[in-house]
């Protein structure tokens, strides 16, 4: 499905087609949480307050490509209305210079996303756009809702229509539906309502807004473009590719009001939430020359590696990255160390991160695909190889087996990050407790099915200290969430939920009951 240049007007019509087990966690303002509810997204965003804003949108979901590689899409403002272009794809496939050239005005908002909840659809694609009683209304979401089957529910019994398995749909429509009288005030009293992970960017008739969730699990920051106007991003990289030398995080809670003569309002929800920054960005997820809590991740990444270095010292003669994310671990280790450091592994860079691709078969293919060993660098060698992390290992395993393919003497593993134990419910999907390779085994066992010499992860103390960020969700390492979460609730839930909703009505008609 390709949703070429829709238009979306003032006048209200129906924008159709296109578009359990509660675990630690205070409830939300004290109240419990029925036994039921969990979601997960993970993505990049964008907005641009400029002249040819859809260009310049273009350019922001480019540089954030790597937090999401199935769907793309932009949505505009002119004149009143808006006109969208999303399908799936890459940034670069979806998007050519004839669509671009319809999407007028000089506000526009953009999404790059990888499902983690609904299935890899065009019609999960964002920004999603729907009319409201208010005007047209276009949202682009980066997280996930935690309570999201308790408002899908609620939605679903006031009669609405659900077009969608993404949390990222019930957003919008609980926006459309909220009072207040104007939006940021309908902002804050849906904030109240949300819990988990957002990071969201608004677009109305009256301009941008974009939202930081109160825990401030998703970065997100805005900039002066220095060629004139204003831009929004997932990570502060984006900003600078879209033309910012100044920039400035978002902070949690906040919502910042744009329109087309800059920023003109911010406000602070008053939820009182401790912070719970994911320290997952910082080991892999986000661009090595981001700023997040005003740490360069690139900085923390090293760091990461010379604690490493420290915790678990080898006699080895070479340290090598898996590249790219690891590449400034690997750099600390041998810094810490005293091993130089090398290339071992060529990365080939045109194909997409295999953490993110859907299926565990992709993954497999994908690392074929992906790497190539030097068998200059690895033949005879005793090599320390630095990883990020290990999800499941279908990466790591066939990894280490290229290295001894290339003659590799020794290969000693050492990640880091600490063992993955917990499936993360903000944002990073991880799958399922049963397909995380470090649940229920030690180091050595892990070293065996992978094929390693040995193996070694950073500790969580070692983890905090390079990061230096106090409110950090370490969730996927220990096991003590910030948020109440579901541990029954799968990425495709609501499409399972969908689907058999549909064929229970059309077993109810082929029994001539309707």
């Amino acid at each position: 499905m390709n949703l070429d240049c829709e238009r979306f007007s003032h006048e209200p019509r129906h924008c159709g087609g296109s578009a359990n087990r509660w675990r630690s966690g205070k409830p939300r303002l004290g109240e419990p949480y029925p036994e039921d509810s969990q979601l997960r997204e993970s993505c990049g965003i964008v907005a641009v307050i400029a002249d040819e804003a859809a260009r310049v949108a273009f350019f922001g979901l480019f540089a954030l490509q790597h937090r999401g590689q199935e769907s793309a899409g932009i949505a505009t403002l002119d004149k009143g209305s808006i006109h969208v272009h999303k399908d799936v794809g890459l940034v670069s496939q979806v998007f050519r210079d004839q669509n671009l050239s319809a999407l007028a005005g000089s506000i526009a908002i953009g999404h790059t996303r990888y499902s983690t909840t609904g299935k890899s659809s065009a019609r999960n694609a964002q920004p999603f756009v729907i009319d409201t009683q208010y005007g047209p209304l276009a949202l682009g979401h980066n997280g996930n809702i935690a309570n999201a089957p308790v408002l899908r529910k609620t939605l679903l019994s006031r009669g609405l229509g659900l077009m969608t398995g993404s949390d990222s749909e019930l957003l919008a429509m609980m926006l459309a539906g909220t009072q207040g009288s104007d939006w940021i005030e309908r902002i804050e009293a849906a904030m109240k309502e949300w819990v988990g992970a957002y990071s969201l960017v608004i677009l109305t008739a009256e301009g941008v807004y974009a939202v930081r969730d109160p825990w401030g699990f998703r970065p997100l920051a805005w900039g002066r473009i220095d060629a004139g106007g204003f831009a929004v991003a997932s990570e502060t990289s984006a900003l600078r590719v879209m033309g910012c030398s100044f920039y400035e995080e978002i902070a949690p809670g906040e919502i910042l009001h744009f329109d087309a003569k800059g920023l003109v309002q911010r406000a602070r929800v008053d939820i009182d939430v401790p912070h719970a920054a994911c320290s997952f960005e910082y080991v892999y997820f986000s661009r090595p020359d981001s700023v997040w809590n005003g740490k360069n991740i690139h900085a923390v990444r090293r760091l990461l590696g010379e604690n490493l270095a420290k915790e678990a010292p080898v006699a080895a003669d070479i340290v090598i990255p898996v590249p790219d994310s690891s590449i400034a671990a690997a750099i600390g280790y041998s810094r810490q160390s005293g091993i130089p450091f090398g290339e071992g592994l060529v990365k080939n860079r045109y194909i997409g991160r295999t953490f993110i691709e859907p299926t565990k078969a992709l993954r497999r293919q994908g690392v074929a695909l992906k790497f190539s060993p030097l068998r200059e660098t690895l033949e005879g060698a005793r090599i320390v190889l630095v990883d990020d992390s290990i999800v499941r290992g279908t990466t790591t395993a066939p990894l280490v087996k290229l290295c001894r393919q290339a003659g590799a003497r020794e290969v000693h593993l050492r990640i880091a990050s600490p063992r993955i134990l917990h499936p993360c419910y903000m944002g990073v999907d991880m799958g399922t407790p049963s397909e995380l390779i470090a649940v229920g085994k030690g180091e050595d066992e892990i070293a065996r099915l992978l094929g390693a010499d040995s193996l070694a992860y950073l500790s969580i103390e070692g983890l905090s200290e390079a990061i230096g960020v106090k409110g950090l969700c370490r969730a996927c390492f220990d096991g003590q969430y910030p948020i109440p979460i579901d541990e029954g609730f799968t990425k495709e839930s609501f499409e399972t939920e969908r689907s058999a909703e549909a064929s229970g009505y059309q077993e109810i008609a082929g029994r001539g009951q309707i």
